[in-house]
């Protein structure tokens, strides 16, 4: 069997509404990750018990079991309970939980990684912990988490191929569709290949600039002995946040 350039016109415009499809779950389930997980996030730095051990436990669960498996539970498990879901409710439900749970980390990662004398020096002020947060702390975790995130979108690209499991006709579902028809698998699964590349390598080159765009702000430079992205002895302020 050998590739057959003459077959790929015939197949295109199945494979390119496959492609229409991953992009638009992508989409989808990153947006609601993205809402998801700062809360989630935020939880787990609590002092609170009743919010820091659920979202602990939810995370955990999470990313401690591999989402093909999530994904057949919701869709294959739940009907023995009672609790039907259809394909794209099981899918985007089942995706976007698992990966509100490794956004989560990312955000906790960046809150964390601001010097807490910023934290300490804002409430010296008057401001409340949730001014702080909101004009102090997040503005420069956010900073901190985008190439991260963006890694992440790409990852998540990629493994919109598990919603073939549902049947739900991403890219790869068509792809086994069409060699189920007519069996060039060579042909088939390496134009499969090249959507996926000819979308994540554009996608993961501008990561790549936006992550040496932002270790180059000026902000960056000079600081020696002062907190993350501030000048020395400057400590961040409403007013130094406008």
């Amino acid at each position: 069997m050998t590739f057959d350039w003459a077959a790929i016109p015939e197949m295109m415009p199945q494979l390119l509404s496959g492609l229409r499809v991953t992009v638009l779950a992508t989409l989808v389930i990153m947006a609601i990750a993205l809402v998801v997980a700062l809360p989630i996030a935020l939880a787990r730095m609590s002092h609170n018990p009743l919010l820091r051990l659920p979202s602990t436990v939810y995370v955990q669960v999470l990313r401690g079991t591999p989402v093909l498996l999530q994904l057949f539970y919701l869709y294959y498990v739940l009907p023995f309970a009672g609790i039907e879901l259809n394909a794209w409710t099981a899918g985007i439900i089942g995706m976007s939980a698992a990966y509100s749970a490794y956004l989560s980390e990312i955000y906790r990662a960046g809150i964390e990684a601001i010097d807490r004398g910023q934290t300490e020096a804002a409430l010296s002020l008057g401001m409340s912990r949730v001014q702080v947060m909101r004009i102090v702390v997040l503005p420069q975790a956010f900073r901190i988490v985008i190439p991260p995130i963006g890694n992440m979108f790409v990852g998540l690209f990629k493994d919109t191929s598990l919603l073939s499991i549902l049947t739900i006709r991403e890219l790869m579902f068509q792809g086994q569709l069409i060699a189920a028809t007519n069996f060039r698998h060579i042909t088939i699964f390496t134009v499969i290949a090249v959507l996926y590349l000819a979308v994540c390598w554009p996608s993961a080159a501008i990561i790549d600039r936006l992550e040496k765009q932002l270790k180059a702000t000026p902000t960056d430079k000079g600081t020696a002995g002062g907190s993350r992205g501030w000048p020395a002895g400057q400590v961040a302020t409403p007013e130094t946040m406008a």
